[in-house]
């Protein structure tokens, strides 16, 4: 196992700098909101960093420690990302921390960290799987620095989607029963797992042969989909090991959280509220739906065809995207108290999809060209729409752009575009009353007055490489599949994937 430690943190200065707000209530009116200090999480050697299968996870807990995956700047003859290879990185107090990877393995990524901060990710094994011809890749923790493997439930490939403070692990992974119409297509069935104690555990289908674990709670309910037959996915709720078919909003298909982001991490709340999206009758449309104590709610949409659900908090409020009336594009939204609210866009940018939202109510907004993105990261807070690039210092030499995850103490975990087109993980800390010794803040909000968003440069993502699926392996798949289902900023209308 690779343990190189590394202080590669850039700690960026906080200097005065007018906050932007932005929105059609608020245009021109002066508002209060505190700023944040930028940490610029740095690389492993290579020249990016990045937080994987965004935004569904938890790459901020609240204790501040942060995970993702960087570049290490050590060859990768499958050019998996850039030819580089990239290693989990944990940024704790300051410190960088190269996690590792399982013996033999060359990739490895850390998706989500809790409170207690055990790491989870997955790792490549250096065992080419005889199914499939490809490296095996298997589902991993981490715990105080020493990586674990979750194993598999007999096939060749198994990956993590969310975890709970007791350790839960839920995700997916392959048996050794064929099956060419696989879920990810490596060839054998997918199924949903629990892992608890040390043991993976299959949480069975709704009839068919695959299933897929999204999220799990503190009360140790997984919520997720499952094939009723070889066509037809259902959502489910297991607990008590029973598995519930939530049924769909009259359409064939529907999954736990939305279409776009893969459905990991964020559809199942303590209360055990479980959201997600569904298609409608005939299944040209689909909408954000709410399951709760056996009922199905549709969520509706801002005025157009298509709306999709991301995150839902304990206090039951959700978050997502939805389509305008015409549906050419669509806009963040908030749902709570029975009542869809339009939480509009960044200036110049015509999409905005809400991809989170903590136990305050704070939600953070990804923008952009409807299809391709590129736009502000944006915070919602007490009505008001915030270009996350006003709150930070102008001399801090980047731009905010993707947002990836806010934890309940307000610090996010983003992606920051530098000059030079490369692309950093970035952690902001508000200056606020939960950080009052935070080095480089000075006391109170600052004004803020309306004004244009900034947009920040075209990068290239860190992402496999653009071929024909069929020759890429299935390492190359899972993280095709998730690059391809969190592109939140294309036009809604697609029917879900089986």
């Amino acid at each position: 196992m690779r343990r190189n430690r590394t202080t590669l943190i850039i700690g960026l200065s906080l200097c005065a700098a007018l906050p932007f707000v932005v929105g059609p209530s608020v245009q021109g009116q002066e508002a209060k909101h505190s700023h944040y200090k930028v940490i610029d999480l740095g690389t492993l050697g290579g020249p990016e960093s990045t937080f994987f299968s965004q935004p569904v996870v938890q790459s901020v807990n609240n204790r501040g420690t942060t995970v993702g995956g960087a570049q290490t700047g050590i060859p990768d003859p499958t050019c998996f990302f850039g030819c580089d290879a990239v290693h989990p990185f944990q940024w704790k107090k300051g410190v960088l921390t190269d996690l590792g990877t399982l013996p033999g393995g060359l990739n490895s990524v850390a998706f989500w960290v809790n409170d207690h901060g055990l790491v989870m990710g997955f790792s490549e094994n250096g065992v080419i799987d005889p199914v499939f011809g490809a490296v095996q890749q298997i589902a991993v923790v981490w715990k105080d620095g020493q990586i674990v493997s979750l194993g598999t439930l007999g096939g060749g490939i198994s990956f993590g989607n969310a975890m709970n403070n007791r350790g839960d692990v839920v995700g997916i992974s392959a048996n050794a029963i064929p099956d060419p119409f696989s879920f990810i297509g490596v060839g054998t069935q997918i199924r949903a797992f629990l892992w608890r104690d040390g043991v993976m555990l299959d949480l069975g289908t709704l009839g068919g042969p695959d299933g897929w674990a999204a999220s799990v709670n503190e009360r140790g309910q997984v919520a997720g989909w499952a094939l009723v037959d070889s066509t037809v996915q259902h959502p489910f709720l297991w607990e008590s090991a029973r598995m519930i078919d939530l049924g769909t909003l009259g359409g064939t298909s529907a999954v736990v959280g939305s279409l776009s982001n893969g459905g990991s991490g964020a559809g199942l709340n303590n209360l055990g509220q479980v959201i997600g999206t569904s298609n409608l009758a005939g299944d040209s449309n689909h909408h954000p739906f709410l399951w709760e104590k056996g009922a199905l709610t549709d969520l509706g949409t801002l005025g157009g065809d298509n709306g999709e659900a991301w995150w839902i908090n304990d206090g039951g409020e959700i978050v997502g995207g939805a389509d305008l009336p015409g549906s050419a594009v669509h806009h963040a939204f908030l749902w709570k108290n029975g009542e869809m609210i339009d939480l509009g866009a960044a200036p110049g940018q015509p999409c905005s999809t809400a991809v989170d939202i903590n136990s305050r109510g704070q939600i953070i907004i990804d923008t952009g060209i409807c299809g391709e993105g590129g736009g502000p990261g944006m915070l919602w807070e007490n009505g008001q729409l915030y270009d996350l690039n006003s709150l930070i210092p102008p001399a801090s030499g980047l731009a905010v752009g993707d947002v990836n995850f806010i934890n309940d103490r307000g610090e996010i975990a983003a992606q920051g575009n530098l000059p030079s087109g490369a692309q950093h993980a970035i952690l902001l800390v508000p200056c606020d009353q939960d950080h009052p010794d935070l080095e480089g803040c000075d006391d109170g909000p600052m004004g803020a007055t309306a004004a244009s968003a900034v947009s920040p440069a075209q990068v290239t993502h860190l992402s496999s490489p653009a071929a024909n699926e069929s020759k890429l392996s299935p390492t190359e798949r899972i993280t095709g599949f998730r690059s391809k289902m969190a592109n939140r900023h294309r036009p809604l209308g697609a029917v879900p994937p089986k």
